[in-house]
């Protein structure tokens, strides 16, 4: 026995030199021919890294823009540079030189910054720090643009542990939030005394004061946790309570000697959610005063907030627990009473409007819903009781961009025809006539919009599937472009020499009238007398599609890469992806996550198999990071004789252990759809894995817990299922951290998938 698992190891170990053998030779093949990449060019390289326009804002104090520029013969420091966009004139707004600390001997390294309304200062975001998943606590100077002074905010307070620093809509005064409390800030010249109020006292580890914890900002994007009123008198603010809320430690092995634990409150479904209020407090201090709603804070969420086109009052949105319902509350500040003046359910869940947007000086605002199946703008009256569709038609708004007041426009993206892509239109307020497409049809693939605040100019930013990003600046409303920003020719030239065989866009036909939007890069080479392997990338779930014709930078060059070397890439897009094709297309998945979307995801690879006789049966291969690692493992588990080899990155092997937001939005709640929370969960049949398995994941990963995949590897312990498992220390959801990190993991998951799904069926 011991001699045949001497001899069994060896073959292993065998095979594996033989493969990583392999995998060198490609890699010295393609240092030697630019037409043929490697992963050392791909993510150890700057060769195909792209040009990038910079931060680039758009005054209101006055016409033009400025952006973020190189400082002559300055090695990394930057200036502030002022674009007119009509006459392209350039103008060094504030030099490098200007933004040097009294005492330093180099500039301010600039993460962000901003302009006051009134043009008169400038604050500067830098040495800033992560928190969860952005860098969002640093340090802040402002600079007083007419005498040069530049000082820090925030006093004696320590360095990086101010957060979200802004002034306020006259200009006199900066709030921002340091320890979970909210402070404001006076501008004065340097001789006057500086002038700090502290608003809110209650700040503590679970009292949260204008910002939020780690799930609100995860699933509702929310990370700057108040607002000034328009006339600069009070500061309106979310608290939450993360009191009784679960704790989920996690444990860095790596950067001591002795273990380090980092403590979030996470609340998992079912679990206790943080509470949550929206206060106003006046900005020369004294005691906030709450809005008074009814119900359990805990099982409601505010997921917006704004004050409603005047100082009085604030409108927020708020929803169940289940998330099928959106309040739509004003709330007087005066009298803290509340009143509903829309509301907007769903058998299944609802989508938070980011922004409402005010016309008619406060009487009406722009809304989004999906009340007729489609995802339509609406112009409601500020009562509520008059509410007119203005985008009416057979297709989806993607987004609203801006409306143009004065004229009477609302600017959106749509794409009617091809849920691939994303064009520009506009439609009149009123809701007469027909949307116009601004997008050039000559110009495929996907295109998106920055606007200047009066509407007349646009930053237009398009790419294809196989074309990296241009940026223009085009005059609106006749989409006239006045001047190039960004070519990335350099780039592109660098693509054109490579050998690829060009990308198929296609649909699949799953039976009973549904058809799967798909595409396929085939090798350069490609006879289809010929047997391809083939390795499907998979997400499926409703935060995000896969079949878009935009640029993907680097993943899109590592399937090149893996064409050349013999492969066919695909990916499908299943039902319940937020694709542009109807509501009923998009919540068809509600309570079976993980369930509907495998089902598609396997009728189409039969379906694919079926009509392309090129297609290699016996090795079908699939991948996926986050969502697409848990539908790579319900692919495996699921559909064993169907997928041979599949690599799982990041994965929810059990959906009660991921947050409660995100799965109770899609789920309802574990005690009421056990049965859903079991079968969309892959670790339910992990005991039907026959394939081959690798399961990747970051060990600090905040996001998706490690503890999932510990879980999964138990269950195939506990089956007896042989499986290959990477876990990257300390590592986060991205796997990025760490030097070498992504090029590891890329050399990974192509040594492994030449491993068990070789490209010569020979092999």
């Amino acid at each position: 026995m011991k001699k045949r698992i001497f001899l069994i190891s060896i073959a292993f170990v065998l095979s594996i030199v033989f493969l990583s053998g392999l995998v060198f030779s490609d890699e010295k093949a393609a240092s030697s021919d630019p037409s043929l990449l490697s992963l050392e060019r791909i993510f150890s390289s700057e060769e195909f890294t792209p040009e990038e326009f910079g931060q680039a804002r758009w005054l209101k104090h006055k016409s033009g823009y400025i952006i973020l520029e190189d400082s002559a013969g300055k090695d990394k420091e930057k200036d502030i540079v002022h674009y007119d966009p009509k006459t392209g004139k350039r103008r060094i707004e504030v030099a490098a030189a200007r933004l040097i600390p009294e005492g330093q001997d180099s500039p301010l390294e600039i993460d962000d910054f901003q302009w006051s309304d009134d043009g008169k200062w400038l604050l500067i975001f830098t040495n800033s720090k992560k928190v969860w998943r952005q860098k969002t606590r640093g340090d802040y100077w402002v600079l007083n643009l007419e005498n040069q002074e530049l000082w820090k905010l925030g006093g004696d307070a320590k360095s990086s542990s101010l957060m979200f620093a802004k002034f306020s809509p006259d200009s006199t005064r900066v709030a921002y939030v340091h320890k979970n409390n909210i402070f404001v800030e006076h501008l004065v010249n340097k001789s006057e005394k500086r002038r700090i109020i502290q608003l809110t006292k209650d700040g503590s580890k679970t009292i949260i004061n204008g910002t939020f914890d780690w799930v609100y900002e995860e699933e509702f994007h929310m990370r700057d946790g108040f607002r000034w009123s328009p006339d600069s008198k009070h500061i309106a603010y979310w608290q939450l309570d993360s009191n009784r809320v679960g704790i989920f430690k996690l444990i860095n092995n790596t950067d001591s000697i002795y273990p380090e634990v980092t403590s979030i409150p996470y609340p998992k479904p079912g679990t206790t959610n943080s509470a949550c209020r929206i206060g106003v407090v006046s900005a020369e201090e004294g005691a906030t005063r709450w809005f008074k709603l009814p119900g359990d804070s805990r099982n409601h969420y505010i997921a917006r907030m704004e004050w409603a086109a005047n100082s009085e009052e604030i409108v927020f949105q708020r929803l169940n627990r289940l998330q099928n319902t959106d309040w739509v509350i004003l709330g007087n500040i005066n009298t803290s009473q509340v009143r509903t003046i829309l509301v907007e359910k769903d058998d299944t869940w609802v989508d938070v409007v980011d922004e409402i947007k005010w016309l008619n000086k406060g009487k009406r605002f722009i809304w989004i819903s999906e009340r007729d199946g489609w995802r339509h703008v609406y112009v409601v009256s500020r009562s509520g009781k008059d509410i007119r569709l203005i985008t009416p038609g057979d297709y989806d708004v993607i987004d609203v961009l801006e409306v143009d007041k004065k004229k009477g426009w609302l600017y959106f993206t749509a794409s009617p025809e091809n849920p691939r892509r994303c064009y520009l239109y506009r439609v009149r307020l009123n809701g007469q006539g027909k949307a116009q497409q601004l997008t050039p049809i000559n110009i495929p693939g996907s295109h998106s919009y920055q606007f200047s605040p009066d509407c007349q100019w646009a930053f237009h930013t398009y790419s294809s599937f196989e074309t990296p990003p241009r940026k223009e600046l085009v005059r609106m409303p006749g989409h006239k472009k006045i001047r190039t920003l960004v070519d990335n020719k350099k780039l592109r030239d660098k693509l054109e020499v490579l050998k690829r065989h060009g990308v198929e866009f296609f649909r699949v036909d799953i039976g009973q009238g549904i058809l799967l939007d798909a595409w396929c890069m085939k090798p350069p080479d490609f006879d289809p007398s010929k047997r391809y392997p083939v390795l499907f990338y998979v997400y499926g779930e409703p935060w995000g599609q896969t079949v878009l014709d935009r640029w993907r930078g680097n993943s899109y060059l590592w399937y090149v890469m893996l064409t050349q070397q013999g492969y066919m890439v695909m990916s499908v897009d299943n039902r319940g992806t937020p694709a542009p094709r109807g509501r009923e297309w998009r919540k068809c998945v509600y309570r079976q996550i993980g369930i509907l979307a495998s089902t598609d995801q396997a009728a189409a690879v039969r379906a694919i198999i079926k009509n392309r006789s090129y297609i290699d049966s016996r090795r079908i291969g699939v991948w996926g990071w986050s969502g697409g690692g848990s539908m790579t493992l319900n692919a495996m588990f699921r559909y064993p004789d169907l997928y041979h080899t599949g690599m799982s990155v990041a994965p929810v092997p059990d959906q009660r252990l991921y947050d409660s937001i995100y799965q109770e939005r899609y789920m309802g709640l574990p005690e009421d759809n056990k049965e859903g929370y079991e079968k969309g969960s892959p670790i339910t049949f992990a005991h039907q894995l026959k394939g081959n398995l690798l399961v990747v994941h970051g060990t600090g990963d905040d996001n998706v817990h490690y503890q999932g995949t510990e879980r999964l590897i138990n269950k195939l312990i506990e089956h007896n299922k042989p499986f290959t498992m990477m876990a990257y220390p300390n590592r986060s959801h991205g796997i990025r951290e760490g030097e070498n990190t992504t090029r590891h993991l890329y050399e990974l998951l192509t040594r492994y998938l030449k491993h068990n799904l070789p490209p010569t069926a020979g092999l």
